[in-house]
């Protein structure tokens, strides 16, 4: 797989990781997720999951395991999500690198094939993940209102860049990669 295709996600969401659902995972036959904190889960400077990520997870509980997977190197702030989600994490992962990705997934015990890397960021997350061999899924980030301006840039830079770099954000070879729209 060339690099630029890896930049490429598997599924595109049109919608924050919210819009995830456990029949999307069965239809992929996910069994396991990797997921990002930082915009992904909760906004920037947001030191604890919401209520309603807080009922997400547990609706996801039932059908995959997950893992909490951040660049961020404040243990504290990336400790303190996890624990208000009861889920295991890893921070200060240096996503494009995959050394902690494996980590997660080692913990899962199961297929790389099998686990889902979820983020809101083309270089860092899906990078990291179409790297290891895992199912990657892109999703709207998860702002404060007046972060707005400050994040969106970013990951449509992001985007920009990938397609002139000729990645695409549709369909690949054997149709893989898809949007959906809940």
């Amino acid at each position: 797989m060339s690099w630029v295709a890896n930049l490429q996600p598997d599924l595109v969401l049109e919608g924050s990781i919210l819009s995830l659902t456990p029949q999307m995972l069965e239809q992929y036959n996910l069994k396991g997720l990797v997921l990002d904190v930082d915009e992904t889960l909760v906004p920037m400077k947001v030191q604890q999951a919401s209520e309603e990520l807080r009922l997400w997870v547990d609706e996801i509980r039932q059908v995959a395991q997950m893992w909490l997977v951040s660049n961020n190197l404040s243990e504290t702030r990336i400790g303190g999500i996890a624990r208000s989600l009861n889920l295991p994490y890893l921070h200060g992962a240096s996503k494009p690198s995959r050394r902690k990705l494996r980590q997660a997934v080692a913990q899962m015990n199961l297929g790389v094939e099998q686990v889902g890397m979820v983020g809101d960021r083309l270089f860092t997350d899906v990078l990291a993940g179409n790297r290891l061999g895992m199912f990657t899924i892109l999703v709207d980030p998860i702002v404060d209102s007046g972060q707005a301006v400050q994040s969106y840039p970013v990951r449509n830079l992001e985007v920009w860049l990938s397609q002139i770099l000729g990645a695409t954000l549709s369909a690949k070879q054997q149709n893989l990669k898809q949007h959906y729209k809940p």
